[in-house]
């Protein structure tokens, strides 16, 4: 590759954009790109690419230098990790940088401590050591340093995925089906794939690997009701109403009314008829709970830290801190308990999150658990089974980019349970005694008939010799008495 100057002058000014870390670094590539409107195609390719490996490589990349400005972090990404050498450099770089280049050459990434072979900031280190052997996260931290594939979604409402992948190798496309979503389709490269004629007919979506399993580990079937809690743009919500063949009903909830705008754009290319959008407030939203106990399937994505697609995201290791997930800690337990209100007895719920910290997954499920003792878990690696997807992660679904090649995932399936006919007893006992008791008074209302005239036949005056002898025997009870106890 040869470097043009004006290359390297936007690539530094996108560069002092991003490190601020006030916006996420994909917003203000495209903000970028628009307030420059003359930068070619290749300018942008090149831009694009060195911000985003400056700042997967920004720990070490700080380590090899006093002063850290965009442009030394720049140089020193095209001399350590795009192969450079000081001969393409040298004709734009200043006497002192060149010699800077050459000293930061030998410096081994291997030879530098754990945060920063892993690119992982410390406090974040800190936490994955409570759980993971240093091993696993040099392994997790190198994986999520690699670029991530593109992956596509075949819209089964339009096409099926073999006549998709033979269209797009007929376009020169190096293409090649996933290895666990039926209806994936992973490109070789970053083509423009929003351009080609499979994406605006709508029979083609962008949507990584793992979010696709999501999607057949809920399974909703075709009449359900279904809700996907935290919808944003829908991607996942366009895969649900797919899998339901546009039948039933599906609700899109979201709180942000940007991200539910787009939607609409998708939605109308995807050839769905069953799906509604709606902007509800919070979890608590009246929308929410007029849908309580109807919903058939509930997709809780919540919002989280992100930290597993920091192969798209590598900013977001910056820009998260341990207060940060603390919120979305409790914000993600809040959301969880209002969404399972949805759900009907032997309806499924799927919790998820972008994340591998158990804090935000595991120990967000325990918790609900123990308050909600009539929901129970059901193993996730059976669901899949069910839909001929071979996934062995355990109970829950745990996906990650060195094992699987998708982002990191987490998912836990969860269902009411259904009470036994044991436990149902003792409450209708009490009924049954009760109405026994009114059936038998009711059998002797004759009875006391009966016993309200005899008591009106006792009560008429006796005969005069009668009532004579009656006096008598009356008066010689007491001297009786009197003797016996003399």
């Amino acid at each position: 590759m040869q470097l043009i100057s004006a290359q390297l002058t936007a690539a530094t000014v996108a560069i002092r954009s991003v490190l601020n870390m006030e916006y996420p670094a994909d917003a203000v590539l495209r903000r970028f790109f628009r307030e420059n409107p003359l930068l070619g195609a290749n300018d942008r390719a090149f831009v694009a690419e060195t911000v985003f490996g400056v700042l997967r490589h920004k720990y070490y990349l700080e380590c090899l230098m006093d002063l850290v400005t965009p442009r030394a972090l720049l140089l020193a990404y095209l001399a350590k990790f795009q192969g450079m050498n000081l001969r393409e450099l040298t004709p734009h770089a200043s006497e002192s940088e060149v010699k800077w280049l050459t000293a930061i050459k030998s410096i081994a990434v291997d030879k530098q401590p754990l945060a920063v072979q892993a690119e992982f900031p410390a406090w974040l280190v800190e936490k994955l050591q409570a759980f993971m052997p240093d091993a696993d996260i040099l392994d997790l931290g190198r994986s999520l340093q690699q670029p991530a594939s593109l992956d596509l979604r075949v819209n089964t409402i339009h096409a099926k995925r073999d006549n998709v992948l033979e269209a797009l190798k007929q376009d020169g496309f190096e293409a090649e089906a996933t290895p666990y979503s039926p209806v994936g389709i992973r490109i070789t490269g970053k083509p423009a794939i929003n351009r080609h004629s499979l994406f605006l007919s709508g029979h083609i979506e962008v949507q990584d690997e793992g979010s696709q399993i999501l999607g057949y580990l809920l399974a909703p079937k075709r009449g359900d009701m279904v809700v996907d809690f935290c919808a944003g743009a829908g991607g996942k919500t366009l895969l649900l109403g797919a899998l339901m063949n546009s039948k039933g009903r599906l609700y899109a909830l979201d709180t942000s009314e940007k991200r539910l705008n787009n939607l609409k754009p998708r939605l109308k290319r995807s050839g769905l008829s069953n799906l509604h959008a709606q902007r509800i407030s919070n979890e608590n939203d009246l929308k929410v709970k007029r849908l309580a106990g109807k919903i058939d399937r509930v997709l809780v994505d919540v919002p989280c830290s992100g930290l597993g697609t920091l192969r798209r995201n590598p900013d977001l290791k910056w820009r998260q801190s341990p207060e940060g997930v603390q919120e979305l800690k409790q914000k993600q337990a809040a959301i969880l308990a209002a969404s399972a209100n949805l759900l009907k007895s032997g309806g499924r719920l799927v919790y998820a999150t972008c994340s591998f910290l158990p804090e935000e997954n595991q120990e967000i499920i325990e918790q609900f658990l123990v308050t909600h003792p009539k929901f129970s878990l059901l193993n996730c690696a059976e669901l899949l089974a069910q839909q001929k997807i071979s996934l062995e992660t355990g109970e829950f679904l745990q996906l990650s980019p060195k094992s699987h090649g998708t982002d990191g995932f987490f998912a836990a399936a969860l269902t009411i349970k259904k009470d036994e006919p044991s436990k149902l007893k003792p409450e209708k006992e009490p009924i049954k005694a009760e109405e026994k008791e009114l059936v038998e008074t009711k059998a002797h209302v004759p009875a006391k008939a009966t016993i309200r005239k005899t008591t009106k036949t006792a009560k008429k005056e006796p005969p005069k010799a009668e009532k004579e002898k009656i006096v008598k025997v009356v008066k010689k009870k007491p001297a009786k008495t009197k003797n016996k106890e003399a």
